[in-house]
């Protein structure tokens, strides 16, 4: 029987090229045996002694993990046995269907690996490739179960802690799999979030090939009574990206105003149905944009893995401005927020912690970069500046400004801290909700109340300021009081500052998605605030991630 073979080196009778050259190897070391010219122990497969096992051995000590393994398994394949079809099936599939996930597949190799078992020739060979297809596969389910990137090293201000699989543990499991294309399955983060932008990503890629979205729009603003081209242009591009219906409506009437208020209610802009500046631009970025944006927010959802978000968190998607409660997959209050500003230093940073407490008529302890670059060298000046704020020692206690020579210090000499005691015009407002952090970062109010007006709010130091934070403590405190408003109002005139425990710590995940879905079925689009994500797709891109027609 003539067989023959497939692009991975497999006849179509299943009978391997590895399996026929392991046959015939094993036949002429029979024969050699028979004649006297070799010993018995040649004729083994497998086992430390082997020409595959010794091949596996060296190809494998360079990686710790690889070569644990495969002497803690005696040197066993995974791969590249007569058995290990499924397996090995399951594999090169996953592998193939990488740059669906926005994974640099040019990493792991595929063609690769398919090439050297068509040229493979001996045992030798197979050892050798075995240990490659066990780096393939680690290099692929680390990526896929948890990010192609360390965050960190691409923008310091993203400090999530990447919960990273344990390699020992990925090897030993796929070796054992009964379904080995379903264990690699359930390495693709499970959050209904990552299925929708996966859709999207497709959707995108497709419109991408028919030419992108309908022609750019020309106007500077459009709105309510308008007819023309442009109004046609908007009409259609509101159509392409699922905000109307296929109309041949051809004036701005309220279908229309409708359908611009609902993309704007996605992209972060007042949504007063009028195609302003701010609109007209949104609308006007192509297509290849918003897939380098959904590109990077999957990289993003691997970062934060299948941890469980809470039944009950609070998500702040930093480009939003918005902080969100949520329960059980709904979201429940939001309010809007101001983040830290575009500058070095005081960009709000991505993590996720626990909400412990909320401090109700806080006292504001001024960080100590605020002191030495701020306010330091107004006291130095004038010991009186900055009036409102405490000079306190190591122990808290206030230290009268003239007992303290301040020009006698330099930044970092300067032994005092600065408080704000409770006041009306406390710069943490009336409440503050505090996850402990190194990164001294927390949700509170603020009396800066005309900001929440604007529609880029970066404002702040770092910290998160809500616009509706005393709605924010009751919706916290109705899970532990029957009279959450009466409760928070008591401790409220008090005066003093009160901290209040929360009976259930909550989840809080500070993120960064210019790309997300939204609860009315679509993906919104906002504007990199920090230019956080162009760095990180650029860091993709240079991976090994290829945009749609070019290669990687």
């Amino acid at each position: 029987m003539v067989a023959t073979a497939n692009s991975e080196g497999f006849d179509v009778t299943g009978f391997s090229v590895i399996s026929r050259m392991r046959f015939q190897d094993r036949l002429v070391s029979i024969l050699a045996v028979i004649l006297g010219l070799a010993p018995l122990a040649v004729v083994a497969e497998g086992g430390a002694g082997s020409s595959f096992s010794r091949a596996l051995a060296e190809a494998a000590s360079t990686d710790e993990t690889l070569a644990a393994h495969y002497q803690a398994s005696n040197y066993a394949d995974i791969w590249t046995g007569p058995d290990d079809a499924e397996r090995r099936s399951a594999l090169f599939a996953a592998l193939d269907g990488a740059a669906t996930h926005g994974l640099p597949a040019a990493r792991y190799g595929a063609q690769a690996l398919r090439d050297s078992f068509q040229s493979a020739q001996t045992e030798g060979d197979r050892g050798r490739l075995e240990v490659a297809l066990s780096a393939a596969y680690l290099s692929f389910a680390r990526d896929l179960s948890s990010g192609a990137l360390t965050p960190a090293k691409v923008d310091p201000g993203i400090v999530r802690e990447i919960a990273r699989p344990d390699p020992v543990a990925q090897l030993q499991d796929i070796a054992a799999a009964e379904i080995p294309a379903q264990l690699i399955a359930d390495l693709v983060p499970s959050s209904p979030d990552y299925a929708r932008l996966i859709k999207e990503k497709l959707r995108l890629e497709d419109v991408i090939a028919k030419g992108g979205w309908a022609e750019a729009i020309s106007a500077k603003s459009l709105g309510p009574g308008d007819n023309g081209p442009a109004v046609i242009t908007l009409r259609n591009q509101l159509i392409a990206r699922g905000y109307l219906a296929p109309t041949s409506v051809a004036s701005y009437e309220k279908t229309l105003t409708r359908a611009v208020q609902r993309f704007q209610l996605d992209s972060g802009i007042t949504a007063d149905g009028v195609a302003g500046p701010s609109t007209i631009d949104a609308l006007n970025v192509p297509a290849s944009d918003r897939l380098k944006s959904v590109i990077v927010a999957l990289e993003r959802l691997r970062w934060m893995g299948d941890t469980p978000r809470g039944t009950r968190h609070i998500w702040v998607n930093q480009p939003e401005f918005v902080a969100r409660i949520v329960d059980n997959g709904r979201t429940t209050f939001q309010t809007r927020t101001v983040i830290g500003k575009n500058v070095e230093e005081q960009r709000s940073p991505e993590f996720s912690d626990e909400m412990e407490y909320m401090a109700i008529n806080p006292s504001w302890g001024v960080p100590r970069s605020i002191i030495v670059k701020e306010y330091l060298p107004l006291l130095q000046r004038n010991r009186n500046a900055v009036g409102h704020l405490q000079v306190v020692d190591g122990n808290g206690r206030v230290v009268p400004r003239g007992a303290v020579n301040f020009a006698a210090y330099s930044a970092s000499s300067f032994p005092f801290g600065l408080r704000q005691p409770p006041s009306d015009g406390n710069a943490l407002g009336k409440v503050k909700f505090m996850f402990p952090n190194k990164y001294n970062i927390y949700l509170h109010d603020t009396p800066a109340k005309n900001l929440f007006d604007h529609e880029v709010r970066a404002y702040s130091h770092g910290c998160i300021r809500l616009g509706d934070p005393i709605d924010f403590a009751h919706a916290l405190l109705a899970r532990q009081s029957d009279d959450p408003k009466g409760f928070f109002q008591g401790k409220l005139d008090e005066k003093s500052e009160s901290n209040v425990s929360l009976d259930q710590k909550v989840p809080v995940h500070l993120v960064y998605f210019t790309a997300f879905p939204t609860p009315r079925g679509q993906i919104g689009y906002l504007n990199d605030v920090y230019g956080r994500d162009g760095r990180l797709f650029d860091a993709l891109i240079a991976a090994g991630v290829a945009m749609p027609g070019e290669q990687g």
